[in-house]
């Protein structure tokens, strides 16, 4: 497959995504109201989608059949979203633009921010439960996802790297303490994304070792290069403002290793993320055009 056949085919999961997710989420027309407004409103403000297609993709390099999986890939768009309310918010990085868009309690404020962010969350395993219901995936399958999603989005994961980010502002840090930001803050939902689609697309033991090696990778590279955006990047193509990190005190991989070094060490886990996915063939293209994304994105 060649870039562009990969172009338009993540193109069109994105429709199909978008599709789902205003399926899937309360209109505001649904009493209370004023949540769902604010929950569509961050879910549908410019999202690249990069997560579920994630599952998506490794579902498919499983041999699985995606559209059964549907509700569960929507879940992953909908915790990251969930993340992104709430690290906006004043008592985090108290951010006034995201995706060239106010963010969520500039528009809603602060109180309705917080609970549209919570019931986002709450809906995702909802979701993920959906797939177990309808008799696309086996109930132990789907146990195994939730497990694997909560543990990602939770102390341990996500919410883990966030709380060592915030306590990490204004002070030095080493390079194991800025990989474990990494590693959790970032790298724990790309982790999950992967291989709950690998699990669901009923890939084999060795197949989801090769696509969880990918996914750590993919994910470091995508932090890597966010640190390196939020210092040469342009603010309107990323919409938001660049060096916060900077303002913010932040241990960032330039700041650490310098901006040339950075560059090479996300070549290099790129390189080393789409070595991991030499068995499946052209089944895992659309991973590979991903991960060599990553390195050249510009927002």
């Amino acid at each position: 497959m060649n870039r562009e056949a990969q172009k338009r085919e993540i193109n069109q999961k994105v429709i199909l995504i978008d599709e789902a997710l205003s399926r899937y989420l309360p209109g505001p027309q649904v009493t209370p109201a004023a949540v769902h407004e604010a929950m569509r409103y961050s879910v549908f403000a410019g999202g690249k989608r990069l997560r579920p297609i994630l599952f998506l993709a490794a579902a498919e390099a499983a041999g699985g059949d995606i559209a059964p999986l549907m509700p569960a890939a929507c879940a992953i768009e909908l915790i990251h979203t969930y993340s992104l309310i709430h690290d906006d918010l004043p008592v985090m990085d108290n951010d006034d633009y995201r995706r060239g868009k106010l963010t969520n309690h500039k528009v809603f404020g602060e109180a309705m921010a917080v609970l549209a962010g919570d019931a986002l969350l709450t809906l995702a395993f909802g979701l993920i439960a959906e797939c177990g219901l309808t008799g696309g995936v086996s109930p132990l399958v789907t146990a195994e996802v939730i497990r694997e999603v909560s543990r990602a989005a939770g102390s341990q994961g996500m919410i883990g790297g966030q709380v060592v980010d915030i306590q990490s502002e204004n002070q030095s840090i080493d390079k194991k303490t800025l990989a474990y930001i990494h590693a959790h803050k970032t790298g724990a939902l790309f982790k999950a994304s992967v291989r709950s689609g690998a699990l669901m697309g009923g890939g084999t033991e060795q197949e989801i070792r090769n696509l969880t090696e990918y996914a750590e990778n993919l994910g470091l590279a995508f932090q890597i290069t966010d640190d390196i955006l939020d210092v040469e990047g342009d603010s309107q193509k990323l919409g938001k403002t660049v060096g916060s990190d900077e303002r913010k005190k932040k241990s960032t991989y330039p700041a650490i290793y310098g901006l040339e070094n950075s560059k090479k060490s996300a070549a290099d886990v790129v390189t080393k993320a789409i070595s991991a996915l030499d068995a499946f063939g052209e089944k895992a293209d659309i991973l590979r055009y991903i991960a060599d994304y990553l390195l050249h994105r510009e927002k």
